[in-house]
């Protein structure tokens, strides 16, 4: 998928969205071989403590298969508010229009859609599953995007071969294939682009994090 979407998703955003809201609460490379790698714990933790609060406000696409197989798309913004172990993330249409708020806690994930009672869930992941028919890995995004593998389980992580600082170029995680197609340009830092995908069941996610 193209990221010249992007350009044009005020046109077509308010139809697709509306046909593809559920991947709206969605909501983020091949230079060297591959490097089998194991994050820990403690590693984790303290790549977590650097900056207990964290905000991203970009732009999404979403391409998915509904319950009936058919291939879906969405388009929107978004904004992520990560505080400690909290992550608040706001999908909003191409009009600005608030689709949805997922949050997600160690205890509870909560997920608001407009003129609705909010529906709860032990963790961010059943809630998605059981309420869209999908789960994002809103979890593992909250690494994704410093960007380092989760701790949770083994990671392939692959180096940007044109980077001094040993940033990613590519990471395989969970059934997940991570690639950073852009970093911010100095004095600016972070992922500027960066492409989810997974085979089974199809999801695919294209981030453009503005700030």
């Amino acid at each position: 998928m193209a990221l010249d979407f992007f350009v044009g998703a005020k046109g077509i955003g308010v139809r697709r969205c509306a046909l593809g809201f559920a991947a709206a609460a969605a909501l983020v490379l091949s230079g060297c071989a591959l490097q089998p790698r194991l994050p820990t714990t403690s590693e984790a933790s303290t790549s977590l403590a650097t900056q207990t609060s964290r905000m991203y406000h970009g732009r999404f696409a979403v391409q998915y298969n509904d319950q009936n197989g058919v291939q879906r798309n969405a388009y929107g913004n978004f904004d992520w508010q990560e505080t400690g172990d909290t992550v608040t993330l706001q999908l909003r249409n191409p009009l600005g229009q608030t689709m949805a708020i997922v949050t997600s806690s160690p205890s509870l994930a909560t997920l608001e859609l407009p003129n609705r009672q909010p529906l709860n869930a032990d963790n961010v992941s059943d809630l998605m599953q059981n309420a869209l028919g999908f789960a994002l890995p809103v979890e593992g995004l909250r690494y994704w995007l410093q960007p380092s593998a989760a701790p949770s389980s083994r990671a392939q992580t692959t180096l940007d071969p044109e980077s001094d600082n040993g940033r990613p170029k590519e990471i395989k995680q969970d059934g997940w294939t991570i690639d950073y197609l852009a970093y911010a340009e100095p004095p600016a830092t972070g992922v500027k682009r960066v492409n989810l995908a997974r085979s089974e069941p199809p999801l695919d996610i294209k981030l453009v994090i503005d700030q």
